[in-house]
């Protein structure tokens, strides 16, 4: 890869400032996005063009230093790290452990947690660093994504002040969308009839959901639309028409809460079992060729800090489970080996792929713990958030140290650049929770809330709690289905040859669609068919500038509604 021009400037305090303020402007976007679609997104290029072009411009208004790319490259690790905080909890196992037990944690205790997990991930990350970035020679796409950015603003300035205008106009026009429609008027639903808008078959006017359709391409689109039409289209009529699912004798509107108790259960196990089994086929190939990584070790020239690093971020995991979750020492203790090998098995993916499996990893880890400690609901959702919690925050910082690595920055400022990220994103994220969510018994898996993640960690952590038996048959024969369809979607998606994969569902958006309304599939599969036809038309400039222009619509609209929450907390 081509080694880029070193500066001797790096980890400068205008740099982690940048990287932190940009973070707290970046975290609350990904916490409202994993609450209302269940998905985030990489903040790292968002933060380059914003450094870049405050600090350019600055630097010849006022003859300041010139931004370099060592320092550009601890803004975009402080600002992602913070971003990626998404990954700890806060949109997944932490509000399902509510749901379950009724139990909330204070705004202080909530914050350590958060970033005790996160903390885990930046030492486990360090260790896997030789193993994988040095000698296996990963390609990390969204890290080799970041460098590629880098480059192209540091050839073409002017494109970078270009980006980010588009950047900036995508995020006004979203949020200044959400504030007519929140404050002002309440821009319509539309909806074909009621008896579809009762299936969630509506429009729905959201920015943020045609900015994630741009982001995430056509096949996942249509993949989000196949599964709408399954679910709210084929089975939730069936269900209605067979007394399975009977709703309000005075129903009117979209009736998801109702539906969605049922549909969760096999869009759970297709999206739970096509993962797990992709993943497994993966490392078992990757395995017999001999490209296994190792488990986090010390490796050569490993250094005291890190080892203390880690120490002591396994110490406050284990002392804050038994502390604040009432968990068994014993269990607290085995959450951490756990957490590592499955970080580890993250970071594998993730390098090869791109796609951190951070939901298939808690999972696997509720599987785990189901077998260890059946019953017990707090070990088996919190040892699932620690684990993912430091896969997320450990696959982050290996992409970061991808770019570093090919720009001959320090691995050791870049991991005080991530703990630097983790602190401000657990303070802010746990404000955006809270402030979006004040009572998540009452607001979440709803149509306003859809909280995707949220109802397949809960639906998890109740089978296997209750068992199966506790369920109704209807429902096992469901999960049994979905079981089936996802392993043999995994086995495609492994197997099958590039010209054939192509046109294959998404395991994870098929599933999806079964959790989340149908109207927002809809307006997803309506963002991701305008960004392919804009590409499609005009090819050069949809590539500069369709994802940028769609990252803006993401956060303007989220950042406007973080506000707004805050804004009705203190009205």
């Amino acid at each position: 890869m081509m080694r880029l021009p070193m500066v001797d400037r790096e980890l400068t305090l205008r740099a982690l400032l940048t990287g932190v303020l940009l973070g707290a402007l970046l975290t609350p976007s990904n916490i409202y996005s994993g609450l209302k679609i269940g998905w985030s997104f990489n903040m790292s290029i968002i933060a380059l063009l914003v450094g870049f072009s405050l600090w350019q411009g600055l630097a010849g208004r006022f003859g300041l230093p010139g931004w370099g790319q060592l320092e550009s490259n601890i803004t975009q690790t402080t600002a992602s790290s913070a971003a990626s905080i998404v990954s700890s909890g806060l949109v997944a196992p932490i509000p399902a452990f509510t749901l379950i037990t009724g139990q909330q944690l204070a705004l202080l205790p909530l914050t350590a947690w958060v970033f005790s997990v996160s903390f885990l991930g930046i030492w486990v990350a360090w260790y896997l660093r030789p193993s994988l970035i040095l000698r296996a020679g990963l390609r990390f796409p969204e890290g080799v994504a970041t460098l590629a950015t880098l480059e192209q603003i540091y050839g073409h300035g002017r494109e970078a002040l270009q980006r980010l205008a588009v950047l900036g106009g995508g995020a006004l026009l979203a949020a200044l969308v959400k504030l007519a429609d929140a404050l002002l008027w309440r821009l319509p639903r539309w909806a074909p009839g009621p008896a579809l808008e009762r299936l969630t078959f509506t429009f729905e006017p959201s920015l943020l959901l045609l900015g994630f359709g741009g982001i995430i391409g056509l096949r996942v689109g249509l993949s989000l639309l196949l599964g709408a039409l399954l679910a709210w289209g084929a089975l939730a009529p069936w269900l209605l028409a067979r007394g399975l699912v009977r709703l309000p004798a005075d129903a009117s509107g979209p009736q998801f809460a109702v539906l969605v108790e049922w549909l969760l259960w096999p869009g759970v196990s297709l999206m739970v079992c096509a993962t797990l089994s992709a993943l497994a086929l993966r490392l078992w190939r990757e395995g017999r060729s001999g490209r296994v990584a190792a488990a986090p070790s010390a490796g050569r020239g490993a250094a005291v800090g890190p080892a203390l690093g880690l120490a002591l971020a396994s110490a406050l995991v284990v002392a804050l489970q038994i502390g604040l979750f009432g968990i068994a020492p014993l269990m607290a203790l085995l959450t951490i080996p756990f957490a590592l090998l499955l970080a580890t098995v993250a970071a594998r993916v993730v390098g090869a792929t791109g796609i951190p499996p951070i939901g298939a990893i808690g999972q696997l880890s509720q599987l785990g713990f189901g077998v260890i400690a059946p019953g017990q609901v707090a070990i088996n959702l919190m040892s699932a958030n620690t684990a993912g919690g430091a896969a997320g925050q450990c696959t982050d910082l290996l992409n970061d140290f991808k770019v570093g690595h090919a720009l001959g920055a320090s691995p050791s400022r870049q991991a005080l650049a991530q703990c630097a990220g983790i602190l401000i994103g657990s303070l802010v994220g746990v404000l955006a929770y809270r402030a979006l969510i004040p009572d998540p018994q009452a607001m979440l898996v709803t149509p306003e809330w859809p909280a995707p993640a949220v109802a397949t960690w809960k639906a998890v952590a109740e089978a296997l709690t209750g068992g199966l038996g506790a369920l109704s048959a209807d429902i096992r024969l469901a999960l049994l289905g979905g079981a089936l369809a996802g392993l043999g979607l995994g086995l495609l998606e492994v197997f099958a040859r590039p010209p054939l994969a192509r046109w294959l569902p998404s395991p994870a958006a098929l599933g999806l669609a079964f959790i989340i309304p149908a109207s927002v599939s809809l307006t997803m599969v309506f963002g991701a068919l305008l960004a392919w036809l804009i590409v499609a038309r005009w090819r050069s400039l949809g590539e500069r500038f369709v994802i940028v222009a769609a990252a803006g619509l993401v956060a303007g609209e989220s950042i406007a509604g973080v506000g707004i929450s805050f804004w009705q907390l203190l009205g």
